[in-house]
């Protein structure tokens, strides 16, 4: 049994370069066990020795799509994906057009991992609401609960977003902070550490509820695109129930009002040679 060990859970470049390692060695999916970190140990922790990345001496099969794939597949909570990420490369070297394959176990388990990291990157982009910081200028807090491990590779979109604002993301495990120059990570932080309020919520009330539309409301596809898990931390969510409320009273009242006449049409007559201008 070969043990790999990663530095941390989204050790992409770590994972990338033990695996070519592994693919040069011959060393098949079944003979490998992937840990993380240090500190953790099981029953084959001391039989083998962490391998050192090397060049490969023969061509490997590794299509572009399936590396940045991977990148996003490693964000996923799902304990085994490392070992399905290798197991898909290992099969990939006998059948190239593997990934082409949805249908296959493996490609398909793949493809749901990178969803399900692609749709809570989605929602971090959507529902993070940043709070200015009493007594300094231009700088902003946001807290946002992730479901996968994403912040690193989902912060250079708020760097490119909000460039010249200075701010910081905190999470339960990872803190992205920006002050207009480096981005930089540290640790986790906990919801009191983010401002409470500031004046940009009554900004975000006030926005909502002009986009409101009760005749369109359909709850079932609001509430996919907006999860009731992140309405905690949007100033705007504590419209949301009485705006639900009242969207059907309005609907009726729209119903049952009497219609509008049609305004009679003018009867215009029109000279059959106008005079000449």
């Amino acid at each position: 049994m070969r043990v790999v060990r990663l530095e941390h859970e989204t050790d992409f470049d770590g994972w990338r370069g033990q695996a070519r390692s592994l693919l040069v060695d011959g060393i098949p999916p079944q003979d490998v066990a992937w840990q993380v970190g240090t500190a953790q140990a099981d029953l084959f922790g001391a039989l083998e020795r962490p391998l050192d990345p090397r060049e490969p001496s023969r061509r490997l099969r590794v299509p572009k799509q399936f590396l940045s794939d991977a990148k996003l597949a490693i964000c996923n909570r799902d304990r085994g994906r490392f070992d399905l990420l290798y197991r898909l490369l290992w099969r990939i070297q006998q059948k190239p057009e593997l990934l082409a394959n949805s249908v296959d176990d493996d490609v398909y388990q793949f493809e749901k991992l990178i969803k399900s990291v692609r749709r809570d990157r989605h929602k971090m982009r959507a529902f993070v609401r940043f709070r200015a910081v009493k007594g300094e200028t231009d700088t902003y807090v946001a807290w946002f609960e992730p479901e996968h491990r994403i912040v690193e590779e989902n912060a250079a979109f708020f760097v490119r977003r909000f460039a010249n604002m200075r701010w910081s993301i905190l999470t339960p495990e990872c803190s992205a902070h920006w002050n207009r120059e480096t981005l930089a990570f540290g640790p986790g932080a906990k919801r009191a550490d983010a401002p409470d309020s500031d004046a940009l919520e009554e900004m975000w009330r006030g926005y909502y509820a002009a986009i409101f539309n009760p005749a369109r409301l359909k709850v079932k596809a609001m509430t996919s695109e907006m999860p009731k898990k992140y309405w905690k931390n949007l100033p705007e969510a504590e419209l949301i129930k009485p705006l639900m409320a009242s969207a059907h009273r309005v609907e009726t009242g729209m119903i049952d009002a009497e219609a509008t006449p049609a305004k009679r049409r003018a009867n215009y007559e029109f000279a059959a040679n106008p005079p000449e201008v």
